[in-house]
């Protein structure tokens, strides 16, 4: 659902980035993430036996922009009422944080299980720490995020970025 005064255009990330980094005076420019080969493959099994972990930007606590970033992992058995990512860049004029199936489909995921379209829903859903570091990202979190997924048994993962 859009606000009523929600602005028509979208919101330019990317330059706001480069200017974030040019008014932090560092001394490149922020470099994106670029891959020449992209590390998806095809599913090794129909989605009505697989077992799916959803991993959200989201974080389980109200951060502030300077508390530490890691990989924190919740419960799907008893998901959040809330999460949070205030302290993230995102449209807040266009939407909110209020409704928490739309940025995080829990409900949804599990009714797919219901169904039988689903294999399964993993017992933890992974919230990524955001970092402009590609290095932690690429070197921690991820590495971090594949174990727990490989310790919950997964076969494959929903990443919901906010």
């Amino acid at each position: 659902m859009l606000m009523a005064d929600a602005p028509s255009r979208p919101v330019p990330y990317m330059e706001r980035t480069r200017r974030y980094y040019e008014a932090q005076a560092f001394d490149k420019a922020y470099v994106w993430a670029h891959f020449p080969e992209v590390p998806f493959i095809p599913l090794e099994k129909p989605l009505e036996v697989s077992t799916l972990a959803l991993i959200t930007t989201a974080s389980l606590y109200d951060r502030t922009p300077m508390d530490p970033r890691e990989v924190t992992s919740g419960s799907t058995l008893e998901p959040p009422v809330r999460l949070f990512a205030n302290d993230l860049s995102w449209d807040k004029n266009a939407t909110h944080l209020e409704d928490l199936n739309s940025y995080f489909p829990i409900e949804h995921l599990k009714d797919l299980v219901a169904s039988g379209r689903l294999g399964g829903l993993a017992e933890r859903f992974h919230c990524a720490p955001t970092s402009y570091s590609q290095r932690q990202t690429l070197a921690t979190d991820a590495p971090e995020i594949l174990r727990r997924c490989r310790e919950d048994g997964v076969d494959i993962v929903l990443l919901v970025p906010l």
